[in-house]
């Protein structure tokens, strides 16, 4: 890819992000939420159901934002020139067979969008392990003062930063066969509509209709496979919810060392120099741990016996909408920004030439 693709690439991945992040955020709260274990006992007015949701439910909706706009930006950017650079290299070193060519289409997507999955998780997992846990934050009792979410959530993982990557697995998890579902269909859907368009000559070639095509295309695809794999989420819920607990179980007390060497080399924060190695050591090791001590199938058996296969399912059709909104905006404002920008420097470019 040329220097002004990539450029173009990152710039409209971060504000096709932003702008997604400011419109559907509050969908995602509420998402979060429902999916939650405590769900029942914190936004529900009835003990023995799940009717008349309390205020508090909608209170609080952009409690994490923040942590989240900071990471999408890059995330999005390491995103889009993954795939868009893979899909480059696998289509152009696809090997005819038979007529056409080794690899479907759909494999190349599929490929292509899973491997810039596993590198936006990297980047992405803190601020989601953040989001989540910032959005549970009770802010709605008047009895104490409101507190920021995010700052109360970050200081659950103070003396232990590395746990906040502990839900990479989980995310990625959840994210990996979204993705593979989702960009085949996106990329088959917007083409349908495309041909469809050319044949009745209706076909514009706007900026305007190439981002209507896009979002449509990439809300439904997006819809369908938010649905499929709803179950993965409510569990990946738990998962990231229960980060911030198992943070604080694996910290030691850091005066140890220092009690038991009264004249021992203390570095400048005044640990000793082998009270130091050994906290650097255990952090590390900290990072592989499960960020729960429930396997992800147990907590599903567990979700399954307490509230059947609806409650592997809560939180579906909220994140069917909120997928549908946001991936149509997401897809949509990028595909259009990339096609503007190569505009501004005097470039001629249609929707077709990106792909």
């Amino acid at each position: 890819m040329s220097e002004n693709k990539n450029v173009d690439i990152w710039i409209a991945g971060a504000f096709a992000a932003f702008t997604v992040d400011l419109i559907v955020y509050p969908l995602d709260t509420i998402k979060t939420r429902l999916q939650s274990p405590d769900y029942k006992r914190l936004y529900t007015n009835g003990a023995k159901g799940y009717n008349g949701v309390n205020p508090s439910m909608f209170r609080g909706i952009y409690q994490g934002v923040g942590s989240v706009i900071i990471a999408t930006l890059p995330s999005s950017g390491a995103f889009f020139t993954t795939y868009e650079g893979l899909k480059s290299v696998l289509e152009k070193n696809n090997p005819r067979y038979d007529g056409g060519h080794l690899l479907p289409q759909p494999l190349i997507h599929s490929a292509a969008s899973g491997t810039a999955e596993l590198v936006s998780c990297a980047i992405l997992t803190p601020a989601e392990v953040i989001k989540q846990n910032a959005q549970m934050v009770d802010n709605s009792r008047t009895d104490r003062p409101r507190v920021n979410a995010t700052v109360e959530t970050l200081k659950r993982f103070r003396s232990n930063p590395f746990a906040l990557w502990r839900g990479y697995t989980a995310l990625a998890s959840r994210n990996l066969p979204f993705t593979a579902l989702q960009f085949p269909m996106f990329e088959r859907i917007k083409q349908s509509i495309r041909r469809y368009r050319d044949e009745r000559g209706i076909r514009t070639n706007t900026l305007l209709e190439s981002g209507m095509i896009t979002a449509a295309s990439a809300g439904t695809g997006g819809s369908i496979a938010a649905v499929i794999t709803t179950p993965i989420d409510v569990v990946k819920t738990r998962i990231m919810l229960a980060a911030a607990e198992s943070a604080g179980e694996d910290q030691k007390p850091a005066s140890q060392a220092t009690k038991s060497a009264k004249d021992a080399i203390v570095d400048a924060t005044g640990n000793t120099v082998q009270s130091a190695k050994e906290n650097l050591s255990q952090a590390v090791k900290n990072v592989s741990k499960p960020p729960s001590r429930q396997g992800s199938m147990q907590i599903a058996r567990e979700i399954m016996a307490a509230e059947g296969i609806k409650g592997l399912f809560r939180g579906g059709a909220l994140r069917a909408v909120w997928t549908m909104l946001g991936s149509g905006l997401y897809l949509g404002v990028y595909e259009s920004g990339r096609i503007y920008l190569a505009g501004r420097r005097g470039e001629t470019r249609t929707a077709d030439d990106l792909d």
